[in-house]
């Protein structure tokens, strides 16, 4: 790059759960190395930078949440640009570039991307570079790091395009052929296929940068008798490549260990989305019978002496801690088991090369040890790539120094994925897996995200049941696996398992003289704004719910909402109401029998359709195993609701195992009942979802 070229950029992020900053970070250490000033900011921060008169080319890295909502921090931000007061041509000064981030298992893949994108191009602004739309579904890197690489090429035309439009031609050259090349190589990132993505990458790799790479010399051979790969040993190729490795983060934290002196921060001031509530759990109840192959539970909160408020079809988040043993564990293992009671103060290295390193938001300034381990850092968080570059340095044995390379290298990437990201490999399974890593406290602190809420949905009706608040779940099971030698269960479902066991299994030592509990466990909730998962506000309307398994958690409070209205407006019309729901075995895990029957029985509920997909049939023709092929059979009735009554339709519960069935069924039966081609039903679909009146609530 020409050094009389002006090389500065500015750098937005929009965040939900830290990725977007962390990818913008290594976006802006890269630019350094390159002489480039990335003038970053949270694109929240709106008095920091002004779009209206920015002259430089921008860049955006922002993520997508919820079902397809941009992340909380750019409501601000998108709120402004689609006023629709704005001429078409009022970002036609504005150069950008913008990598979405986002989940293919969701329907709305990068939508807050998208969403920024469409409304930018829409007001006049132009692409400089190409949008890259990253999958987590498949990893984030197989486009990140293309995209990145592809960025620099990029920003130099953008900077000499500038130069002349400056009316400084005389130092701008005609662009070389090879640059358009290159520049043609990184285009087309939102990829379709695992096999586009590696296609990508490769291309990414022949296009990167040495200035953020380092080559490792290699020195090792795999041994003849080891032939499959695994997270501690590697295989040809990989074992014999030479590696292109990520450049070593600058470490940038400082912490200093103080007295034992002192109270740790309250949970409140850890969250920033929201006022937070203490509440009581005074009700646990196990939905499905012990030998159910999951384990549902239904707790009950006390909100009375609150002002939390909901609607049925609400979320909630839940604020957990890690698990106690795991924090002793590591605690052990970093040497530090007596210093986990002293506070310690956490500071920015003093002369740290990071630029603009500030001290993690979701890390308090004065606390103890244990309290940062417990409650502010994610310890079960797949450590990226840029963590495991760092842990190279703390490890001394030198064939555990390499395959730590390997795994985040560009030539390890497979592996990386099938032993670390698949595997849900933790940073605990990696300290066990080599134990001659012994990293720093600092560094954990510099690398693991955010410990975030859980959210669940509401699965009550605060008309109904006044002053409560119920949620379901499964407690997740993590088994062993070779990566993992132990299982484990969920950190937040873990934690409330064994919170609410006095609830559940009352005996002695639980129960005081006079047969009560004899503490009452409270956890702390906030609200989950931005939900549209309600009832219709005309209850005339009909509506289906689907909800197999723990799915059904919300359509409990739509029911439970609509008994109470009827019981209250007896000159209301009311529409008919479906639900659809499923389980492995009727007499194992058929969540709120009972309760549904008396919907049924009341009028609430109008038609319950239940399927059984483990339970042995004799019939002659086996009855439907799964909610999307009980819909099927019920093509006329889904029709006529969605189309002719203008229903609703709910969809709840495992997005890639049933919510994408479902959407496929519904779309058949679109397309048969109103002898359209697919295409035709697809579009339909999507009209519906656009009218809010095809809503689902699911989960990878």
């Amino acid at each position: 790059m020409c050094c009389d070229l002006k090389r500065r950029f500015l750098l937005l992020y929009a965040t939900q759960k830290g990725q977007a900053k962390a990818i913008a970070e290594e976006i802006r250490e890269q630019a350094g190395a390159r002489g480039i000033e990335a003038d970053m900011h949270c694109i929240s921060e709106m008095d920091k930078y002004n779009l209206e008169t920015e002259k430089d080319p921008v860049v955006i890295v922002i993520s997508t949440t919820g079902t397809g909502d941009p992340p909380d921090t750019a409501r601000k931000f998108v709120k402004k640009i689609q006023d629709t007061t704005l001429p078409p041509d009022h970002f036609a000064h504005l150069q950008y570039g913008l990598l979405g981030l986002g989940d293919s298992e969701y329907t709305f893949f990068c939508n807050g991307g998208k969403t920024v994108d469409r409304r930018l191009q829409e007001l006049g602004a132009q692409h400089f570079y190409d949008t890259g739309l990253a999958d987590d579904c498949v990893g984030l890197e197989l486009v990140v790091d293309p995209w990145i690489d592809g960025l620099w090429l990029a920003l130099k035309e953008a900077f000499l395009l500038q130069k002349e439009k400056e009316g400084m031609s005389s130092v701008v050259d005609a662009v070389s052929s090879s640059l358009s090349a290159a520049l043609r190589g990184v285009h087309e990132l939102n990829l379709s296929s695992e096999v586009q993505n590696l296609k990508l990458e490769d291309e990414g790799v022949r296009n990167s940068d040495v200035l953020s790479q380092k080559l490792v010399d290699i020195n090792l051979v795999a041994s003849t008798r080891d032939t499959e790969p695994s997270l501690v040993h590697s295989v040809p190729p990989v074992s014999q490549s030479a590696l292109n490795i990520p450049a070593l983060p600058p470490e940038y934290i400082e912490v200093q260990f103080q007295d034992t002196h002192g109270e740790n921060p309250h949970l409140s001031s850890l969250i920033s989305e929201g006022t937070t509530f203490e509440v009581p759990v005074t009700k646990a109840v196990q939905l499905t019978r012990e030998d159910a192959i999951k384990t549902a539970l239904l707790l009950e909160l006390d909100i009375a002496d609150t002002v939390f408020d909901y609607q049925p079809g609400d979320a909630f988040c839940v604020i957990c801690p890690n698990n106690v043993n795991e924090v002793e564990e590591l605690l052990q293992i970093l040497g530090l088991s007596e210093k986990g009671e002293y506070f310690i103060c956490v500071k920015v290295k003093q002369g740290t090369k990071k630029k603009g390193a500030a001290r993690p938001q979701h890390i308090p300034e004065r606390s103890t040890l244990k309290f940062i381990l417990t409650w502010c850092l994610e310890i079960r968080a797949i450590p990226k790539k840029a963590f495991l570059r760092a842990l190279v340095e703390c490890t001394s044995d030198v064939g555990e120094k390499r395959r730590l390379q390997e795994l985040c290298s560009r030539q390890g990437a497979s592996d990386y994925t099938r032993f670390i990201r698949d595997s849900n490999v933790c940073l605990l399974d990696l300290l066990h897996a080599f134990p001659s890593c012994k990293p720093s406290l600092n560094l954990l602190i510099e690398h693991l995200p955010k410990l975030q809420a859980r959210s669940y949905s509401v699965s009550s009706s605060n008309l109904y049941q006044p002053g409560k608040l119920c949620f379901v779940f499964n407690v997740v099971e993590f088994p062993a696996c070779p990566a993992r030698p132990i299982s484990r269960k969920g950190v937040c479902t873990g934690w409330l398992a064994e919170l609410v066991a006095p609830l559940l299994h009352p005996n002695k030592n639980t129960l005081n003289t006079k047969g009560g509990s004899s503490s009452t466990e409270k956890i702390s909730i906030f609200a989950r704004p931005n939900n549209t998962f309600h009832l219709p506000a005309d209850p005339s309307v009909p509506f289906m719910m689907v909800g197999p398994g723990t799915g059904i958690s919300p359509f409990i409070g739509f029911l439970q909402h609509r008994q109470k209205l009827r019981e209250e407006h007896a000159d209301w019309e009311f529409g008919e109401t479906w639900l659809f729901f499923g389980c492995r075995h009727q007499d194992r895990d058929y969540l709120f029998k009972d309760e549904l029957r008396c919907f049924l029985e009341n009028g609430t509920l109008t038609h319950l359709k239940v399927c059984f997909s483990r339970d042995f049939s004799t019939a002659e023709v086996a009855p439907p195993k799964y909610v999307q092929d009980v819909i099927r059979l019920y093509a006329k009735e889904v029709a006529r609701v969605l189309l002719k009554e203008r229903g609703y339709f709910y969809v709840c519960g495992d997005k890639k195992h049933m919510a994408d069935g479902v959407s496929d069924a519904v779309v058949d039966i679109l397309s048969m009942e109103m002898e359209a081609d697919k295409l035709e039903a697809m579009k339909i679909l999507a009209t519906l979802r656009e009218a809010k009146r095809y809503l689902q609530d699911v989960w990878s």
